[in-house]
C-alpha cells in the first residue's frame, strides 16, 4: 500500500518528505515535466520518494491515501476517481494535523477572504514580543507539515478555503474568521459552499474568534455561545474593539462586564486604514487567547513590518500620491482599500474569478475621480462603472504584455489632480498578464518611478 501525493508544488513536496520520514511508501504524481520538477524529483528520490510525470486520471492500484495540493479542484478527474475507489482524499494541512508529534505546538488558526497574511504576521510579532517561540505557517511562511515537527512553541496558521476543503479533523487552540466576501467562486461553485468551507475552522476549536461587523462571519460563529468578537465599534462584554483612539479588550479580562484593558492605540496600526485596524484587533484576539499580555500586543504592532504590495505608498508625483495595493485581488479587498482615500484615480482589472463587482463600484463611486482599466475582465468593471458611476472618466488600456503598466500609469497621471491618490487595487487576480500579484505591484512601482524621473526632468 502507498500514499499518493498529487502535485509537486511547495505543499506537495513538503508532504512527500514528511510521509517518507514517517516510513510511508510515497508516490508523487506531477503533470508538468520541467527542469524544476525534475530537479525536485531527484532530491526526493534520495528520500525514497517516487515521482511519476504526466497526466494520470486515477490513483494507482494499492493506493491507501491521496494527499492533494490545495489548488486542485474537487472535480479533478484524479480526485473524483479516488473518491469512487474509496480512497480517502486529504490536503497537506490535514496531513500535518494527523502527523504532528505528541506535545506538538498548538495552532492559532485563522481564515477569511482578506487580511489573512497581515493578521498572521501581526500575530507572530505579538507572540514573539511576549517571549514565545512562534512561527507563521500554512498558507504563508513554512509549510505546515514541516512546521509541526519544528521547535516552535506555538504556530500562527493561515488557512485558505482550498486548504480547509480538504481538512476534516483540525482542532486548533483558537480559530478566527476575519471576513467573508465572494471569492474563488469558480473553484467552490457557490458562495454558500465557500462560506461552509470557511466555517470548518470553528468546528473543533478551543476558542472561536470572529469579526462581529461581518454578517457572514458572525453567522458562522453564532452556534458557539462563548465566541469572541472583534469590532470597530465600542466593544460589548466578550469583544475587542475601539474606544476613542484606543484598541481595548473586554473578552480576555477578569470581569468582561465591568472592566476593559487597553491594548494599543490607533496610531500603533500601520498602515492606518479601517480594515487594518480590524486586522490588528483580530491578531490581538488570537494573541490574548494564548495569554499574551497587553504590552506585548502593542509591541507586536510596533514590530510588525507590512508586507509589500499592501497599501504601499510608492511615491508622490506632482502632489499626487501613488499607492500599490496589488494584493487586493478580489472585490472585498479592493473595497477596503478604496475606503481609505477620499479622492481616487483607480487602477483596476484582471481575473475576477467569478465575482460580481457592481456593489464595489456603487460604494466607491463618490470617491472616484477617474478609472484606468486593464486585464482580461476589464469589460465587466467598465459595465459596472457605466451603471453606477457614469460621470467618472474611464480609460481602457488593452494588451497582455507586462509593459502595459507603463501605459496604465501614464493614463492615471493624466486623470489625476493635485491631492488625488492613484490607487492600484485591481479587484482581480493577476495571472492574465503577470506571474503573480507581486510582479504586478512591482511593475506598477517601476512605472511610477519612471514617471517621477520624467517629472523631475521636466522641472529641472
Amino acid at each position: 500500500m502507498s500514499v499518493v501525493v498529487a502535485g509537486l508544488g511547495v505543499s506537495g513536496a513538503a508532504a512527500a518528505r514528511a510521509l517518507a520520514a514517517s516510513g510511508e511508501s510515497v508516490l508523487v504524481l506531477e503533470a508538468r515535466d520541467g527542469e524544476r520538477q525534475r530537479a525536485l524529483a531527484g532530491e526526493l528520490a534520495g528520500q525514497g520518494v517516487q515521482v511519476r510525470f504526466g497526466a494520470i486520471a486515477e490513483p494507482p492500484p494499492g493506493t491507501s491515501l491521496l494527499v492533494t495540493s490545495p489548488g486542485w479542484r474537487p472535480d479533478h478527474p484524479l480526485l473524483t476517481a479516488a473518491a469512487r475507489a474509496g480512497v480517502e482524499v486529504i490536503g497537506e494541512v490535514e496531513l500535518a494535523w494527523r502527523l504532528r508529534p505528541r506535545g506538538a505546538a498548538p495552532w492559532l488558526a485563522l481564515t477569511g477572504t482578506d487580511g489573512k497574511t497581515t493578521v498572521v504576521r501581526m500575530l507572530t510579532a505579538m507572540l514573539t514580543a511576549a517571549g514565545h517561540k512562534a512561527l507563521a505557517a500554512g498558507n504563508v511562511g513554512t509549510p505546515i507539515v514541516e512546521a509541526v515537527f519544528g521547535p516552535s512553541e506555538v504556530l500562527a496558521v493561515e488557512l485558505s478555503s482550498f486548504q480547509l476543503h480538504w481538512s476534516g479533523s483540525l482542532a486548533p487552540h483558537t480559530a478566527a474568521v476575519l471576513n467573508l466576501a465572494p471569492d474563488h467562486l469558480d473553484w467552490h461553485g457557490s458562495m454558500e459552499e465557500y462560506t461552509r468551507v470557511k466555517g470548518r475552522i470553528f468546528e473543533r476549536a478551543g476558542t472561536v474568534v470572529h469579526n462581529a461587523d461581518d454578517e457572514l462571519a458572525a453567522r458562522l460563529a453564532a452556534p458557539y455561545p462563548s465566541a469572541v468578537g472583534f469590532t470597530l465599534d465600542v466593544p460589548r462584554p466578550g469583544q475587542l474593539g475601539v474606544v476613542e483612539d484606543l484598541l481595548v479588550d473586554r473578552a480576555f479580562v477578569a470581569s468582561p462586564r465591568d472592566s476593559a484593558e487597553e491594548l494599543a492605540s490607533l496610531g500603533d496600526v500601520r498602515p492606518f486604514a479601517p480594515h487594518n485596524v480590524a486586522n490588528a484587533l483580530a491578531a490581538a484576539a488570537l494573541a490574548r487567547s494564548y495569554g499574551v499580555p497587553p504590552a506585548a500586543v502593542r509591541q507586536g504592532l510596533a514590530d510588525f513590518v507590512p508586507d509589500p504590495h499592501r497599501m504601499e505608498t510608492v511615491a508622490e508625483v506632482g502632489d499626487v500620491r501613488y499607492v500599490n495595493d496589488s494584493k487586493a485581488t478580489n472585490a472585498h479587498a479592493a473595497a477596503a482599500s478604496l475606503a481609505a482615500y477620499p479622492s481616487i484615480v483607480w487602477i483596476a482589472g484582471g481575473q475576477l474569478k467569478g465575482a460580481d463587482v457592481a456593489d464595489l463600484v456603487r460604494r466607491a463611486a463618490p470617491r472616484l475621480r477617474g478609472v484606468v482599466l486593464l486585464g482580461v475582465d476589464r469589460d465587466r468593471i467598465r459595465e459596472a462603472l457605466a451603471r453606477h458611476a457614469a460621470n467618472v472618466p474611464v480609460v481602457e488600456v488593452p494588451g497582455q504584455d507586462t509593459g502595459v503598466m507603463d501605459r496604465v500609469v501614464i493614463e492615471a497621471a493624466r486623470l489625476a489632480a493635485p491631492g488625488d491618490t492613484v490607487l492600484l487595487a485591481p479587484a482581480g487576480a493577476s495571472l492574465d498578464i503577470f506571474p503573480g500579484y507581486g510582479a504586478r505591484g512591482e511593475a506598477f512601482a517601476e512605472a511610477v518611478h519612471r514617471l517621477a524621473e520624467g517629472d523631475r526632468g521636466r522641472r529641472g
